[in-house]
């Protein structure tokens, strides 16, 4: 993970953020390019990391995974549709959806298993194989027991509004009134050295109007 992470960061540039989609939403019977031209607007995965999530499709680079979806033969009425891989219809999608940005994607026939003692959390919408239903099926449904994932990792946007945030909450605090803190080694000068440069890590995360709004707090600091 850590070595995947530095692959993924530069300019400065030194976390990730998480994003997963569990169970991915593919509609049983559709195949990949008809579920991700549902989502042309809006990424089909949900921020895991605790970072303010922005409505903005934007990253740096990235690494997505999908697991447990196959490309199934259909006239092409899309690009996506004309991509003669499951590898080549979810590069194209990351490539459309997140532009000048560096993306490697994977892509593994084999869904994530989910029998017991996997907690059946899921909707009533889901097939054993963990394919939506348009509406819930008359009879009592069997247990899911696989389900399509999609994960990504992300040098992202986002995560500016989380470092700086910390940034922001650490320099509130008076480390006076915790002086077992320096007892065990800190050095007042390396706690404030350490926290500028979380200050200038959040920075290498800012975009366009972002990086202005930063110069005008560090004046007003």
């Amino acid at each position: 993970m850590m070595h995947l992470a530095e692959t993924l960061n530069f300019s400065g540039r030194k976390v990730v953020a998480a994003w997963a989609s569990v169970p991915f939403p593919a509609l049983h019977g559709y195949s990949l390019p008809d579920t991700l031209c549902a989502y042309q607007q809006d990424m089909p995965w949900k921020l895991l990391s605790s970072c303010r999530e922005q409505k903005v499709s934007c990253c740096f680079a990235q690494s997505v995974v999908l697991r447990g979806i196959c490309k199934e033969k259909k006239q092409a009425t899309s690009p996506l549709h004309a991509c003669e891989s499951t590898e080549q219809i979810l590069q194209h999608y990351l490539h459309t959806l997140f532009p000048g940005a560096f993306s490697t994607s994977h892509v593994l026939e084999q869904p994530c298993n989910t029998l017991p003692p996997y907690p059946q959390f899921f909707s009533p919408l889901l097939t054993r194989q963990g394919f939506l239903l348009d509406k819930p099926p008359s009879y009592s449904s069997a247990a899911v027991e696989s389900i399509p994932v999609l994960a990504a990792l992300q040098s992202s946007p986002v995560l500016h509004t989380l470092l700086y945030s910390l940034y922001k909450d650490l320099q509130k605090l008076n480390m006076r009134r915790w002086p077992s803190f320096f007892s065990a080694g800190v050095e007042q000068d390396d706690f404030q050295e350490a926290l500028q440069e979380l200050r200038t890590l959040s920075q290498c995360y800012e975009m366009g109007s972002e990086a202005d709004e930063s110069e005008d707090e560090a004046d007003a600091d």
